[in-house]
């Protein structure tokens, strides 16, 4: 987790950043805002809202970074996750193909307690119901 304070703590201090390091690349490759635009197929309004670290779509965002020539160091931040062999076997050969919500504990009455999967459930019955089962 990043430190307090630093601008990862939250997405529009992401954004300015991403946004001024964009603009410093650019820079640095003696590329002009509206050269760089063209090349990428946005706006240059478009193009200076996302070096000044405004929100931008992220279809924006990618055509500005492939124009760029950083299409696989944007690649390179996130990892790919491959399952392994192994696990394969141990899965019978099925991938997950989409996530489940953790199971959650709830306290009943005198401190029990079942596992929900996140769904609603009904209340525990009454004190006086229970003493009848």
């Amino acid at each position: 987790m990043a430190a307090t304070g630093s601008y990862r703590d939250t997405a529009p201090g992401l954004q300015a950043e991403i946004g001024g390091r964009l603009a410093r690349l650019r820079l640095a490759r003696n590329v002009t805002q509206r050269t760089l635009a063209g090349e990428a197929g946005v706006g240059l309004r478009t193009l200076r809202r996302l070096e000044g670290g405004q929100s931008t779509s992220l279809d924006t965002f990618l055509r500005v970074v492939i124009a760029l020539g950083c299409g696989d160091d944007l690649l390179a931040a996130v990892p790919a996750y491959d399952i392994r062999p192994i696990e394969r076997a141990d899965a019978r050969g099925a991938e997950r193909r989409r996530a489940r919500p953790t199971p959650r504990r709830r306290r009943g009455p005198g401190g029990t307690s079942r596992v929900t999967d996140g769904a609603r459930i009904a209340p525990y019955p009454p004190a006086s119901d229970c003493a009848n089962m």
